[in-house]
């Protein structure tokens, strides 16, 4: 079962955002980025999704330094399609970071592509 930490400005949304969808085999918890950096680390997690106001730099600064920059990416102010989501997490991307006013479009979209992952 996937496991999935949120964090930044909109991390409970995120969380209920997800939560609402009811897919089977993800668990969701409202995180910080020091405690996902480290559960991410030794492998108490599988995901983050941070965010922030501009979904390019705050919503995964402290990942990037201490998880390095190929498990983390930013969308900025663009919206990914699902087959773009499958790409990165084929690529081993763990750490997403996207806007804030964006997240009834790209979490669903995010989780949707992690549950069919298993």
């Amino acid at each position: 079962m996937p496991k999935i930490l949120t964090g930044g400005i909109g991390k409970t949304e995120v969380a209920d955002t997800v939560g609402s969808l009811r897919l089977d085999g993800l668990e969701i918890t409202v995180s910080n980025d020091m405690d996902a950096a480290m559960k991410l680390r030794s492998g108490g997690a599988d995901y983050y999704l941070g965010t922030c106001h501009t979904g390019a730099g705050a919503s995964l600064g402290i990942l990037v330094g201490l998880l390095g920059q190929p498990l983390c990416h930013t969308f900025g102010r663009s919206v990914p399609t699902e087959d773009e989501i499958a790409g990165l997490l084929a690529d081993g991307k763990k750490v997403f970071g996207f806007a804030i006013d964006q997240i009834d479009v790209i979490a669903p979209v995010m989780a949707r592509a992690i549950a069919a992952r298993g």
